[in-house]
């Protein structure tokens, strides 16, 4: 697999878990928004604030390895794996130091969001992704 193209650090708070002692499955998929996010602002994708085009998430997915318990620090990345016409596809890993929690993957589309239309990424996005490599 190739290098990843972005890594937060996650601080896992108590409020994270749930009655069953370990990590709620749904904060998984917030730690990878915000991998992915770090991604999308270093390739030059709008995340915030007002724009006309941008990624709406198409599918997400999310295999659990290990469970996540308070206290833990983890690294979260975040790889894009293939660039479409109008698409990126995305894997993320959850680690805590050598130990892999959790791995999973997405589609990000680009669309224009006056008209709801799927948007070619553009040419220098797609350079940037190639420097990535």
């Amino acid at each position: 697999m190739a290098a990843a193209h972005a890594r937060v650090e996650v601080v896992v708070q108590w409020a994270d878990m749930d009655a069953l002692g370990h990590v709620n499955n749904a904060r998984y998929f917030t730690w990878f928004e915000s991998a992915r996010i770090a991604l999308f602002e270093r390739i030059g994708v709008m995340t915030s604030g007002p724009s006309e085009v941008g990624p709406i998430l198409a599918t997400t997915t999310c295999d659990f390895l290990a469970p996540v318990k308070y206290p833990a620090r983890l690294e979260v990345t975040a790889t894009i794996t293939k660039v479409g016409e109008t698409s990126l596809t995305m894997t993320y890993q959850a680690h805590e130091g050598d130990r892999l929690h959790a791995r999973g993957t997405s589609v990000a589309v680009l669309v224009d969001y006056a008209t709801s239309t799927k948007v070619r990424i553009p040419d220098p996005i797609r350079e940037t992704i190639r420097a990535l490599d």
